[in-house]
């Protein structure tokens, strides 16, 4: 069976799509395994594979330790002895008894590894070809993906990208990004990462590229046709999940509660609300900078 990965860059929808593909519950949730913050990174019974980078980048070329260690996660086959030896505080035991249960619950009954992460987006193309995924990448509005990151202050530090010799020969408009090195200009850099990643995706084999704000604007047709896509069953059980999580404010139906060990952005929500200002926090100058700065 395939597993699934989620992917595009953070803050563009993966942690709500993946949690939706996961409603119909025939899936494992499996969030950031390249996320080399821990956690939820660093964990090896997830992945027993060091990550050095964030927006590793995995090819054919340098996957001798990334396929044997992708496909066990994939199998659902869970190192317990290698947590231990990596992970010993409270939280981590905690959350190897969640993921290793998980783990073992899904192998046994069939179902199939869903990747959740963000950090993996400029690898679709290797998960795609050598792990066979089905790949969804999400691209959210830039405008909407800048403001985002204004409003949480974030930045990218471009030498983690920059530093990576099989990214660089692979997707050579990366070096456009060599210029925002070391600058403070926070909207100029996120646009710059939004434009590159958006070109880099544009021609990815084997994956399908979904609009975030698509989605966002319809769920239930936008979520029917990404599980057809992923070979998932649309069921009431499904349809129910969706429904509940993302049109909750016009909707009787409930949602199941984000709860657990393995922390995501994603809440219930009514999806549509979010396309209501996606620039909010952006003055109109800083809007209209940002479509210039992502102009493909």
């Amino acid at each position: 069976m395939s597993p699934i990965l989620v992917t595009g860059l953070p803050r563009s929808g993966t942690s709500w799509v993946g949690k939706m593909l996961a409603a119909g519950g025939e899936l494992v949730y499996v969030n950031e395994p390249l996320n080399p913050q821990h956690p939820p990174g660093r964990c090896p019974g997830v992945l027993r594979a060091p990550v050095t980078h964030r927006f590793q980048y995995i090819c054919e070329d340098n996957d001798t330790a990334w396929l044997p260690a992708f496909r066990a996660t994939a199998a659902l086959r869970y190192g317990f002895l290698a947590e231990l030896r990596a992970n010993r505080a409270p939280y981590d035991l905690a959350r190897m008894i969640r993921y290793g249960t998980a783990f073992t619950h899904g192998r046994l009954t069939g179902r199939r590894a869903l990747f959740d992460d963000p950090f993996a987006v400029l690898s679709a193309g290797w998960f795609a070809s050598r792990l066979g995924c089905r790949v969804i990448a999400l691209v959210r509005d830039p405008v909407g993906f800048v403001a985002s990151w204004q409003r949480l202050g974030w930045t990218v530090y471009f030498h983690e990208l920059l530093e990576q010799p099989l990214l660089m020969r692979d997707h050579p408009e990366v070096e456009e990004l060599r210029a925002l090195v070391g600058s403070q200009d926070r909207i100029a850099k996120a646009a710059a990462l939004w434009r590159v990643t958006r070109a880099i995706l544009a021609r990815t084999e084997g994956i399908r590229v979904v609009s975030y704000d698509a989605l966002a604007a319809d769920p239930l047709a936008g979520f029917r046709d990404v599980y057809g896509y992923a070979g998932l069953a649309w069921t009431p059980r499904a349809e129910r999940g969706v429904t509940g999580a993302c049109l909750g404010a016009g909707s009787r139906e409930r949602s199941f509660a984000w709860s657990g060990l393995s922390r995501t952005a994603f809440r219930p929500m009514d999806s549509r609300l979010a396309l209501s200002d996606p620039g909010r926090g952006l003055t109109p100058e800083e809007t209209e900078r940002v479509l210039e700065l992502s102009a493909l």
